[in-house]
């Protein structure tokens, strides 16, 4: 696909006008996520429970909160519930995920970062808490 039929159905997705794409197209960096990062459309993000207790939601070791590589929850693969306890915290490391997609500085996905919901847990005055892993896995064709 030539390099101006990604940039109008980029337009189409995003319903801007041409004006608007005159200014996302002035800033080098967006532009390379668009054109130059194949990875964003053959990657997905996943947050998988690796330590669980108390978890009000039910969340449990081995649950996955799975995301396009844009941050959208891909819901036929997460959880029928999901706390949001839990999801703002993965969504904080979204930009080091782009940033490692955008240059190239992980190929393989060996990368993981370790992040923990909002709650505290029972011991400090919460109610649970939950330990998930986030990490960069290619979709499967």
């Amino acid at each position: 696909m030539d390099v101006e039929e990604i940039w109008k159905r980029f337009q189409k997705h995003m319903g801007y006008s041409d004006e608007e794409m005159k200014i996302f197209r002035a800033d080098p960096e967006k532009v390379k996520m668009v054109t130059g990062t194949p990875d964003f459309v053959k990657c997905k993000v996943v947050a998988e429970v690796i330590e669980s207790h108390g978890c009000h939601a039910g969340h449990k070791v081995g649950d996955t909160f799975v995301m396009t590589a844009g941050g959208q929850l891909i819901t036929e693969e997460c959880p029928k519930r999901m706390c949001m306890f839990a999801l703002g915290p993965v969504s904080n490391t979204l930009a080091a995920v782009y940033e490692r997609l955008y240059t190239n500085s992980d190929p393989d996905y060996q990368r993981s970062q370790i992040v923990q919901c909002t709650d505290v847990g029972l011991d400090k005055g919460g109610w649970g808490k939950i330990l998930m892993k986030v990490y960069v896995e290619r979709i499967k064709e």
